[in-house]
Order: C-alpha cells, then sequence, then structure tokens
C-alpha cells in the first residue's frame, strides 16, 4: 500500500524534492515582480489619521489648503508610504495607530456651548471641556445648537466620524423635547408622515407623549437624520416652540445616566468595537448631514 505524501505546510519547511536532490536555485532578484507600493486616497488617509472628516478633509483640498510633495492636492488623489502631506504648509502625521481602535469619547453637552473649535463672538465651545489627544485631534460626530443639550460623541478617526453620521447607515437619534402648548392630532400625524422644510422632506420615526404641566408638554422623538435644527423646525412646522432640547441618544449610545452636564466619558475598547460592529451600511440612498 503506497504512502500518501504529506503536504507540506505554510508554517514549516518543504520536503527534499524527488529525484535530484541538488536544492533549486532561487531566480536572481531582477527577475522577481516588484510589489507596487500600497496606496490610499489622500482625504482617507488624513481622515483615519484624525485631522478632520473626509467632508471637511475634501473642503480643505479644493480650498488648495493641502499638498503632497509640494505640489498642491487635488481630492481623490491617491499616496503612498513615502509621500510628504502638508496641511497649511505643516508636515501632518498619516500613522493611523497601527491598527488600534479608534477612540471615542461620551460628552454631556450644556446648553450655551457651541460646536466648533472657534467662535468669533468669544462664547464657549465645546472643544475646551475635552482632554488632549496626540497627533490628531477631537471630531465632533453631527452638532447640537447652542440653546440644546445632551449627548454628543467625539472620536479620534475622521472615517468614523463620517460612518457615524453618514444617511445610509441610518442611526436613529433620539430626543426629549419640551414645547410650549399641545399639537392637535393631526399636527401629530403631519410629524410622523412628513413635513416639508425648505431642505427637504422631514418626519419623525417615532414621537411619544411623555408628559408635562400646564403650558409645557414633553415628547420623546427619533429620527434617522441630523439636518441643522431639524427637530425645532419641525415643531415650528406645525406651530409649536421647542422651549428645551436634550439628545439622550445617538444610535446604539446612550446618554449615561451619572454623566454630569459638561463633563465627558471615553468608551472601553470593548465598547468601541461593539459600536463598529452595528456600522452596517442599509444600502439606502440619501443626503449627507448638514
Amino acid at each position: 500500500m503506497t504512502t500518501p505524501r504529506r503536504k507540506s505546510s505554510p508554517l514549516r519547511p518543504p520536503s527534499k524534492p524527488e529525484g535530484n536532490s541538488r536544492r533549486a536555485r532561487a531566480p536572481a532578484v531582477a527577475d522577481r515582480p516588484i510589489a507596487p507600493a500600497e496606496t490610499v486616497k489622500l482625504q482617507k488617509a488624513l481622515a483615519d489619521a484624525g485631522h478632520g472628516s473626509r467632508r471637511e478633509i475634501e473642503e480643505w483640498i479644493a480650498a488648495g489648503r493641502v499638498s503632497v510633495n509640494d505640489e498642491t492636492a487635488h481630492v481623490g488623489q491617491r499616496i503612498g508610504p513615502d509621500d510628504k502631506v502638508r496641511l497649511n504648509g505643516r508636515v501632518v502625521q498619516l500613522k493611523a495607530g497601527g491598527g488600534r481602535l479608534p477612540r471615542v469619547l461620551l460628552y454631556h453637552k450644556p446648553e450655551g456651548e457651541i460646536v466648533s473649535r472657534e467662535d468669533p463672538e468669544g462664547r464657549p465651545t465645546v472643544f475646551e471641556k475635552l482632554p488632549r489627544i496626540n497627533n490628531g485631534r477631537w471630531i465632533a460626530v453631527g452638532r447640537l445648537d447652542f440653546n440644546s443639550c445632551g449627548l454628543m460623541l467625539f472620536t479620534s478617526s475622521g472615517e468614523l466620524a463620517n460612518q457615524l453620521m453618514h444617511p445610509r447607515y441610518e442611526l436613529e437619534r433620539e430626543y426629549a423635547v419640551r414645547v410650549l402648548g399641545e399639537p392637535s392630532a393631526e399636527a401629530m400625524e403631519q410629524l410622523k408622515a412628513g413635513i416639508e422644510l425648505e431642505d427637504g422632506l422631514a418626519h419623525f420615526n417615532r414621537i411619544l407623549d411623555a408628559g408635562g404641566e400646564g403650558a409645557n408638554h414633553w415628547y420623546n422623538v427619533t429620527l434617522s437624520e441630523g439636518r441643522n435644527r431639524e427637530v425645532r423646525r419641525m415643531f415650528e412646522a406645525v406651530g409649536l416652540q421647542v422651549s428645551r432640547l436634550m439628545r439622550v441618544r445617538y444610535g446604539p449610545v446612550q446618554l449615561p445616566p451619572g454623566l454630569k452636564r459638561g463633563l465627558w466619558r471615553e468608551l472601553e475598547p470593548p465598547e468601541v468595537a461593539g459600536l463598529l460592529k452595528v456600522l452596517t451600511p442599509r444600502n439606502k440612498p440619501g443626503k449627507s448631514e448638514a
């Protein structure tokens, strides 16, 4: 009975060759094909390294603020590991952390802060409260206006920020809303069916009566996009004024009950990994968030 030949393992040297025992000579180095250097789109490399969201970076490239090897870059340009990239004239670090998970912060934004790094009026910004980060910067996932409060997410990864904001992932935002007055049954149906705003149709996925006393009434609402002042404008469209608005959830992330206003908490690596797992595109076209 013939013994079957043992297959070579990729982790161990092959058996002695049959027939001529002389070792086969390896081809000359010049004869071996040279693998092309791996390239990546410029805006993705900068976003992965935490220098901004893809949308921001594309705007910077279009404005001539980014160069590659001392030449003005263009949107969609691909770069390799040996290319020198400058942003506003300064060489930037493009190492994205060696495969490590991105960092994610939860911040309880109070009223009276703006979601901007600088304000000509000198108002306080959310970024003043966040911890320092090396070789990058915190990127806000969406916005809350000056008079709104609640949960905000920040990440060190522009790519993750883009995914969390993009409509194709259909991540729900949940808000607790206090309005002056109480909508009619017809207005409630309008809010769920859809209201035509100046920037397109908008509707709540869910609207629940949360009670209230006197002129003030609370509602819990959810929607799957984040246009500018969208919740306030929807209630205004049916004749109601929002007196307080608080975001309590973004996708699978809830505002922690013990996280006080003006404070932040960083997600642990297992929590970040869990967040990444839910980012599955729904394959449904939609507009990017403003």
